[in-house]
């Protein structure tokens, strides 16, 4: 039977990206937040996962205004790296799982009533290559097979944090009852605390994100009761992108054992922050 291996809640920021691709991990910059990240190598290295389930968003890539779904998989074989306007990252193609992904999408569907979009072709930007990026190094080939989760954490109106939790929890019902022996890792992307645009352009909340790391622990659904406009006052207009990490923690049990906790500030102008959780 599949199982959940663990999860992974990991900001997304593109400058990590760009500094991954120009060499420069060990500018005296970036080489604390890359030194931070290591032990989450370590884990995956020793995990080995079949497949990685990356929940993320997408910046006006695959998906804009015309057309935003609240929750997207992707089905497809393949998903390559888009072009965000300086050219797709130099990171491999994503290789899918079209069998386990229309499970998911039929459990979803069928069985907890998600109406979530299923999408077969797909480009995959910076919210999904940098998590993996930041996991797996820059290898020629990803080690294991990616489901894209998309979610709209863009245009209003964006679902709520609890309803990704029981997003979460609908799929960690469809992973228990799916039949192949495989290993399965969840990613829960974005955040932290950042707004890129305004008067509070540069806002960090420090307190703010590392009450979320506690809690997204202990009691995750504390945090599924809190309100978009809690979200945009405390943690910035991107801030809300943490909710994503909730569909994460909902595919894992409610007991949880940590495994590594990292948050670094600053990370371009955002915070960043690290979880990784297995079931206790």
């Amino acid at each position: 039977m599949a199982r959940i291996i663990g999860g992974v809640g990991t900001s997304h920021v593109p400058s990590i990206g760009a500094a991954i691709d120009h060499g420069k991990v060990d500018d005296p910059y970036w080489r604390p937040l890359f030194e931070g990240v290591q032990p989450a190598r370590k884990w995956i290295e020793k995990m080995k996962p079949d497949v990685a389930i990356v929940v993320y968003n997408d910046h006006a890539s695959r998906f804009a205004l015309d057309m935003t779904p609240t929750f997207a998989i992707g089905m497809g074989e393949r998903f390559s790296p888009h072009d965000e306007g300086y050219g797709p990252r130099p990171v491999p193609v994503c290789q899918g799982d079209p069998a386990l992904a229309w499970h998911l999408a039929e459990s979803l569907v069928l069985k907890d009533e998600f109406d979530i979009a299923m999408v077969s072709e797909m480009t995959v930007d910076h919210g999904l290559t940098v998590p993996l990026s930041l996991l797996f190094g820059q290898p020629e080939a990803w080690p294991c097979r990616i489901i894209p989760l998309c979610v709209n954490v863009i245009q209003y109106p964006q679902p709520t944090a609890l309803r990704c939790l029981r997003l979460g929890q609908a799929l960690r019902r469809a992973i228990d009852a799916y039949e192949p022996d495989l290993k399965v890792a969840i990613f829960g992307t974005g955040g932290m605390s950042h707004q890129l645009q305004g008067e509070r352009a540069g806002l960090i909340n420090a307190d703010y994100d590392k009450m979320w790391l506690d809690k997204m622990e202990s009691d995750p659904q504390s945090l599924a009761r809190i309100s978009h406009t809690e979200l945009l006052r405390e943690a910035g207009s991107e801030g809300l992108e943490i909710i994503m990490w909730l569909i994460m923690r909902g595919a894992l049990d409610s007991s949880v054992r940590r495994i590594h906790r990292f948050y670094h500030v600053p990370a371009s102008n955002t915070a960043y922050g690290m979880l990784i959780m297995e079931n206790a």
